[in-house]
């Protein structure tokens, strides 16, 4: 019998090694941050400093969360408390084209600020702050010294390094190609943050994300003015290196997603990994949800490596006023957008009638590429001064004005109240059966938290969590569409295989990264709504869901960090996380 000394027991839990493989109660022995022992028998509680009780509890591995804007909040928050809290171990940065290794502060306001809706002056500020590294070496290093609660691993943001090279202004002009020196610069970039482990490079071609600031805002993002050669240079280093693309195609051309999926296929060239936002039951375009499935088949069939990207659960958003990125997708609403800063001048422009007309006949057209379905009778009040609005939709508030057009009654509220009108919609992924079918399609990803952007508009940092509460219900029910384990992998194993990452695993040797799930607190209340302020960014309430019964222990590199709602007395201040490197 094996009496060396144990750092952790975590005793008595039913265990999930991330493979997909059958649970089973095991004891788990836990030293100098990996698993040593995976036991039937129960370990001697005095072999080690701590015990964990898990009885009745499920034992998994952490959480991967692929899909995250924390570049930002990483350095002025480290301890990522809102993911870890609810079991994510290992956060992925540098989504949708945008990180912060080559531009400089002012910069990443531009890219950062509108697109993710975290306020320019915070992403401004905290770059100024603590950016000291011009280099994927240097941004590594400086990272490592960060008390991260949660692991990091990353992506290189194509718009950052075509940024870096060009200039804002250059690299947002149609009439404007990179030269050869350009070009060979960029490659330069990526393929050092490629020996610095980077997973990939992320892309976006995606049309209605547009800049802040003052110097070329509302333009859309650097990466969408890429030539095809540009790409296709870029594209070749991931493939060569067996890396990762993250990217996300116009919604409005079809022929931007035939191209970024196909990129995929490696018919006389290496095959490339490319995972693409994002698969959604869209309530606008019902019948799209069956293509997705059908596309990554055909492709992966082909001898591709795709991907579509999922979140597991309804896509509900939040909204103060008129700030919402989804108003970017059609004229009128990006109008306002671009005067979000100038509010004298927005509010004059909402109250306007020809304005007006415009926005009528956005909102009436019914066909063609979109995202948010564009009903206001499907918008709830949430808060308002005028609390005879509250709990009603802004169609029914019309209705009740004497038969005033939706479009009318939403413009009246926002003109008299501003940002004091919260109301809410979900925008996808609202029909159960759908993303039962989704969960289960091996082209699909789940991930796609945006986790540290949209503070206002979104909180899906326990994605995780209820989509276990999904199949746990069907499993109870006798109506399952998969089983617990199949689920545990597809959140973790599956996710750090693809990715190349030393993490998603629980068995012996495997990085100890644990989380103890309480079942019975799978419930309704992680749907519940609060708030959180973030006290760097003077208070600013960050949106967020939260069900402090379900995860009971939250380990990181076999470090206790979370448990009930009460972070470790040192999380926050020790450094328990690590920057993954990934494997070729």
């Amino acid at each position: 019998m094996d009496t060396e000394p144990l750092d952790t027991i975590i005793a008595g839990g039913r265990w999930f090694d991330g493979t997909g493989r059958e649970s089973a109660v095991r004891d788990i022995g836990i030293r100098d941050g990996r698993v040593v022992e995976v036991s039937a028998a129960p370990l001697a509680a005095e072999r080690a400093g701590e015990v964990i009780d898990a009885h009745g509890q499920w034992v998994i591995p952490g959480i991967i969360d692929i899909h995250t804007h924390y570049d930002i909040e990483v350095l002025a928050n480290p301890a990522l408390t809102e993911s870890v809290r609810h079991g994510v171990t290992t956060i992925l940065l540098g989504s949708c084209s945008l990180s912060t290794l080559h531009v400089d502060p002012c910069e990443a306001g531009d890219l950062f600020g509108r697109v993710e809706a975290i306020p320019r002056q915070h992403v401004v500020g905290t770059l100024d702050r603590h950016k000291r590294w011009g280099s994927a070496a240097e941004f590594v290093s400086a990272l490592e010294e960060y008390p991260l609660g949660p692991n990091v691993a990353a992506f290189i943001g194509h718009s950052d390094i075509r940024v870096a090279q060009m200039g804002l202004e250059r690299a947002t002009r149609y009439d404007i190609t990179p030269t050869e020196r350009d070009l060979a610069e960029m490659e330069r970039m990526l393929t050092e943050a490629l020996d610095e482990g980077f997973v990939g490079m992320s892309s976006q071609q995606l049309l209605f994300d547009k800049l802040d600031g003052d110097v070329c805002r509302s333009r859309t993002l650097p990466s969408t003015y890429a030539t095809r050669s540009e790409r296709r240079r870029l594209n070749a280093i991931l493939r060569r290196r067996k890396r990762a693309l993250q990217g996300g195609p116009d919604v409005a051309k079809p022929q931007s997603l035939v191209s970024m999926a196909c990129s995929s296929l490696g018919i006389g060239r290496p095959k490339l990994k490319v995972s693409l936002l994002s698969a959604a039951d869209i309530k606008a375009i019902p019948a799209i949800a069956q293509i997705f499935p059908v596309i990554a088949k055909v492709l992966n069939k082909l001898g591709a490596d795709f991907r579509w990207q999922h979140l597991p659960v309804p896509f509900e958003v939040y909204s103060d006023g008129i700030d919402l990125p989804v108003f970017e997708e059609f004229g009128s609403g990006a109008a306002a957008l671009h005067l979000s800063n100038q509010i004298e001048e927005r509010q004059a422009l909402l109250a306007d009638e020809d304005y007006r007309r415009w926005f009528r006949k956005d909102y009436d057209k019914k066909y063609g590429p979109r995202v948010w379905h564009r009903d206001f009778f499907d918008a709830e009040i949430v808060e308002c001064p005028d609390e005879s609005v509250i709990g009603k939709t802004f169609g029914q508030v019309g209705v009740d004005r004497g038969g005033v057009h939706p479009v009318d009654a939403f413009l009246d509220l926002v003109v008299e109240h501003g940002s004091k009108v919260r109301w809410r919609t979900t925008i996808s992924n609202h029909r159960e059966k759908v993303l039962n079918k989704f969960a289960a399609d091996p082209g699909v990803q789940l991930g796609f938290s945006d986790a540290g952007a949209h503070l206002r508009n979104m909180a899906f940092y326990n994605f995780g969590l209820r989509f276990l509460r999904r199949v746990h219900d069907a499993e109870q029910t006798g109506t399952p569409f998969m089983t617990v384990e199949h689920a545990v992998h597809r959140l973790t194993g599956e996710l750090a295989d693809w990715y190349g990452l030393d993490a998603g695993h629980l068995r012996v040797g495997d990085r100890a990264d644990v989380v103890v799930i309480d079942p019975e607190h799978l419930d309704a209340t992680l749907d519940s709504y609060s708030e959180s302020p973030i006290t760097e960014w003077d208070n600013l309430s960050r949106m967020v869901n939260r069900n402090d019964d379900a995860v009971r222990a939250v380990l990181v590199n076999g470090r206790y960090v979370f448990g009930r709602g009460e972070a470790a007395a040192d999380h926050g201040v020790r450094r328990t996380g690590e920057f993954l490197r990934a494997r070729s």
